[in-house]
């Protein structure tokens, strides 16, 4: 069985891809932080589904526990899923954080940004992939604000870049294991990131998108499931936007 970590996987777009995996008969080790019987309920779910699924804790913005992170991690593989090495690990967690014009933007609001959307993926990285089998993927969950720019979210969308960086960088440096490192960017997507989308935003969003329509986390979850098989086996370093064609 293929084992993958999904981290910020209790709602939302992570709670879909962690589903959507498991569908397709791989093992999820999922993670949340604040939200512990969303996260539990969701690796219920996958049970249910004849899956198997681990839930833990884990605070991207505290980089000094990946240790423990990743020892724990390491634990539940051989425990659990009777392996010591896991496949595929999607960086799915990150907050939008607080929105503001740039010359309101406070140095712990930005400190808040960076730890968990740059720090958090990057050294959880590190850790993680002495556990990871040779040939395994990496998909770094980056933002459409990589290519198009509103205002008020210059950090975040500042940030998303660098980690989309990251995934070229990455690529490049362990190619000689074979692993693959990709990042996937999504659109304009209707849950409660960011505080969610009211009616009136979601007619505006749907009327700039080709399919004239706001996404669904279901529409991320499928698709980076997909990208997980072995069919995108040549794809390496590459950004991948799925939002339904918007500013086109």
């Amino acid at each position: 069985m293929k084992i993958a970590i999904v981290t910020g996987a209790s709602r939302g777009i992570g709670k879909s891809i962690a589903l959507n995996i498991a569908k397709r008969g791989v093992g999820v080790i999922l993670t949340y932080n604040g939200h512990s019987e969303e996260g539990q309920a969701v690796a219920e779910e996958i049970k249910k589904l004849g899956g198997k699924a681990v839930a833990l804790k884990f605070d991207s913005s505290m980089t000094n526990t990946c240790n423990e992170f990743a020892n724990e991690v390491k634990k539940n593989l051989e425990q659990y899923f009777g392996s010591n090495s896991f496949d595929y690990l999607v960086n799915n967690a990150g907050i939008s954080g607080a929105r503001g014009p740039i010359l309101e933007t406070t140095e712990e609001q930005f400190d808040e940004l960076v730890n968990i959307n740059l720090k958090g993926p990057y050294f959880l990285t590190q850790k993680l992939v002495p556990l990871m089998a040779d040939g395994g993927h990496i998909i770094n969950i980056s933002s459409g604000l990589t290519r198009f720019s509103y205002p008020n979210v210059a950090v975040y969308g500042s940030l998303k870049c660098a980690l989309e960086g990251f995934t070229r960088y990455f690529a490049k440096e362990f190619a000689s294991r074979k692993i693959r490192a990709n990042s996937v960017a999504p659109g304009a997507i209707d849950t409660d990131f960011g505080g969610g989308k009211d009616p009136m935003m979601k007619k505006g969003i749907a009327e700039i998108t080709a399919l004239g329509k706001i996404g669904e986390a279901e529409d991320v979850g499928v698709f980076v499931a997909s990208l997980l098989s072995d069919d995108s086996r040549f794809l390496n370093g590459q950004r991948i936007e799925v939002s339904g064609g918007i500013y086109i």
